[in-house]
């Protein structure tokens, strides 16, 4: 039996991306808290949320997360929380058409943008699927994915279909080569987190 000072912790960083009313603050604190709040507040600048999840009997993966706020007034922050990040989840509502249109914008700039591309695990997130009035089909969404080399995924904030997947996948697919036993995360708040976001 391994104790605690034979466990390796690895620290991955995961940013979330997407247009505002996506669900992605519900998505993370979903996997966080494992719960769900109906009127989450908009995030504005971002949100930091953390989580421990155990790999094996020697290694534990730490989540550090960065939730950025989805309004057009904010993008130009983004950069900022996804430097150096292992991960990001570009998340849209499958009920819009436009939010899934502008899903596909933060895709190629978290490609440009990010300081390397080598290694990062882009996870593309049909988010709200326990909704009837879906508009964005599977079958489009897979297509999206394979002509751009991206993990497509369907999930549900609300009642939490594929949410623990989701983040579980993500810590398989990154490269282990990449990942620090330190925090790739700097030392610096996010601007106003939601209060509802705080954990």
């Amino acid at each position: 039996m391994s104790t605690i000072a034979d466990i390796e912790q690895l620290c991955i960083k995961v940013v979330l991306l997407g247009q505002s009313g996506a669900g992605k603050s519900s998505l993370v604190l979903r996997f966080v808290q494992d719960k769900f709040y109906a009127n989450t507040a908009e995030t504005v600048g971002a949100a930091f949320l953390t989580k421990v999840l155990e790999l094996d009997e020697t290694t534990q993966l730490k989540y550090e997360i960065w939730d950025t706020a989805g309004q057009e007034r904010f993008r130009s922050l983004a950069p900022m929380y996804y430097r150096n990040a292992h991960a990001a989840l570009i998340v849209f509502d499958v009920t819009s058409r436009d939010s899934y249109e502008k899903a596909k914008g933060w895709i190629n700039e978290f490609k440009e943008k990010s300081e390397t591309s080598d290694g990062k695990v882009i996870m593309f997130v049909a988010n709200k699927t326990d909704l009837d009035r879906r508009i964005v089909e599977t079958s489009e969404i897979q297509k999206f994915c394979e002509e751009n080399g991206l993990y497509p995924f369907e999930t549900s904030a609300k009642d939490g279909t594929n949410v623990h997947t989701l983040f579980t996948e993500i810590g398989q697919k990154i490269p282990r080569n990449t990942i620090s036993t330190k925090s790739s995360t700097p030392r610096m708040p996010p601007m106003k987190p939601a209060k509802k976001c705080s954990c």
